[in-house]
């Protein structure tokens, strides 16, 4: 019999066991698939030696999240920090480059450099303020009232018809707009702009880094320390049933790292119905088309700088981005697709043969398309740099409806867990000060579909975690350091 049972293993469930087992509980840790690890995972998708991020990549998050700090993981797994954060290059040979030196990326942005500086340095300056109140749930009091008003009046700039009053060049606006389209939705909006607001400010602070051999480690990182404190993880063994699950094991309590409308399937003979319709009725976003490269050298950028950057979003100014975003939201295919790209061989050599290199690229499209866009990848990738096709030795894509089939949380190939809406950040999956906890006793709901939402921080499987140690064995949260 064990104390608790986790259900899935991605870095949500992942820091959820290792939350309770570190409490002194037993805790048992349920992978549907044959691997730890859900977004973090990395895999030899087109040839041996080339290793290839699954999902994601890299990792604004791993330095920032309360979670990753309280159970130091830069003190477990080498997190490579590159000199730039990211780049965005536009036509004719240009480019906005964004380096974790504020100083260095205002000299670079000419005319904008002043206006971006006022727009970063006050959230820089309230960093913790602005970390607390982003990570914890919107419906939770702030700790720092003046850095929530700072960066509520920067969200209300950049995400209204408003945002582009304080540039006047294209490099600024669309360095933002990149990080927004992170967020895979209304260009400008409320909920993306605060989204890359957080992102931008993160990449001149501590940085956007990239796991030395992929993003794996970051999941055996995790899984590590769980069985080093007396966790046990079961591979292969998808769970259908809540009710089940309990019974097999006997735990006073169950974390599911999964979406909403598994939880209303897993949940039904326990969950009450006005809970289950709030569950179903959580909507997703768009999907993306994911495509990796094996690369017989570096990606020859026409900027020199993106050379360095491990991160790029291409797609030219502000303007076509948004028109691009509108494009898919409206269930098309723009034809000057929003690509994120990462080239993590710029800081880690370990991934592929000598000499050789890997290209990580996705784009929007429909949800749960099943188009290959991989040739719009291409050009666009092309067009930033020439003879990038010249280059290709293989590569592996994943249409939307493949990457909903690799896993399950990505409903339709959404990798957010969840269309990332101004609603859906106050209601991640209902309305309530502690949404990780059901309307029934001991059971939790800890994913990237609760607060704080996506990205790989651990911080849905934490805060489950905690309110279940609370509600359910009346326990402290426990030391997660080294």
């Amino acid at each position: 019999m064990t104390d608790v049972a986790v259900v899935g293993a991605g870095p949500n469930g992942l820091a959820a066991a290792v939350t309770m087992a570190r409490a002194g509980l037993s805790v048992v840790l349920f992978e549907a698939g044959g691997t730890v690890g859900g977004g973090s995972r990395t895999a030899e998708l087109t040839l041996p030696g080339y290793l290839h991020d699954v999902c994601s990549a890299v990792h604004p998050m791993a330095l920032a999240s309360p979670f990753f700090r309280a159970f130091e993981l830069e003190r477990r797994i080498e997190l490579l920090v590159p000199e730039i954060s990211y780049g965005h290059p536009l036509d004719g040979g240009r480019a906005g480059i964004a380096y974790r030196d504020l100083d260095r990326t205002v000299a670079g942005l000419g005319v904008d450099g002043g206006p971006w500086r006022q727009l970063m340095e006050p959230l820089l300056r309230r960093l913790g303020g602005l970390i607390d109140f982003t990570q914890h749930g919107l419906l939770r009091f702030p700790g720092d009232p003046l850095a929530v008003f700072k960066f509520g009046l920067r969200t209300l700039e950049q995400g209204t018809p408003a945002w582009n009053a304080r540039f006047r060049a294209e490099e600024a606006p669309a360095m933002l707009t990149g990080v927004a389209a992170h967020a895979m939705g209304r260009l400008p909006g409320l909920a993306t702009a605060g989204a890359g607001l957080l992102l931008g400010v993160l990449a001149h602070a501590g940085g956007w880094p990239v796991p030395r051999g992929g993003s794996q480690a970051i999941a055996a990182a995790l899984a590590e320390d769980f069985l080093n404190h007396g966790g046990r993880i079961v591979v292969d063994t998808p769970v259908t049933d809540i009710a089940a699950l309990r019974a097999e094991t006997g735990a006073r309590a169950v974390i599911c790292d999964v979406t909403p409308r598994a939880l209303a399937a897993l949940g039904r003979r326990e969950l009450p119905e006005r809970y289950i319709r709030q569950l179903e009725s959580f909507k997703y976003g768009t999907g993306v088309c994911k495509v990796d490269f094996a690369l017989s050298g570096p990606v020859p950028w026409t900027h020199p700088e993106l050379h360095r950057a491990p991160t790029l979003h291409l797609g030219g100014t502000r303007q076509s981005m948004a028109q691009a975003e509108k494009t898919v939201l409206a269930g098309g295919y723009p034809a000057d697709p929003y690509v994120l790209a990462a080239q993590p061989g710029v800081l880690d050599s370990s991934r592929t043969p000598a000499g050789k290199h890997t290209l990580w690229a996705y784009t929007h499209v429909p949800a749960g398309s099943a188009r290959d866009v991989s040739d719009a990848v291409i050009a666009q990738v092309e067009r930033f740099a020439p003879g990038f096709r010249e280059l290709i030795l293989a590569t592996h894509t994943a249409t939307a409806q493949d990457v909903g089939r690799y896993n399950p949380n990505y409903v339709g190939g959404d990798i957010g867990s969840g269309a990332l809406t101004m609603a859906q950040l106050l209601k991640r999956p209902v309305l309530a000060r502690e949404p990780w906890k059901t309307p029934v006793p001991g059971l939790y709901l800890g994913s990237a579909s609760t607060p704080p939402g996506p990205a790989v921080h651990g911080m849905g499987g934490w805060l489950a975690a905690v309110s279940a140690l609370r509600h359910t064995f009346e326990l402290p949260a426990p030391r997660l350091g080294v």
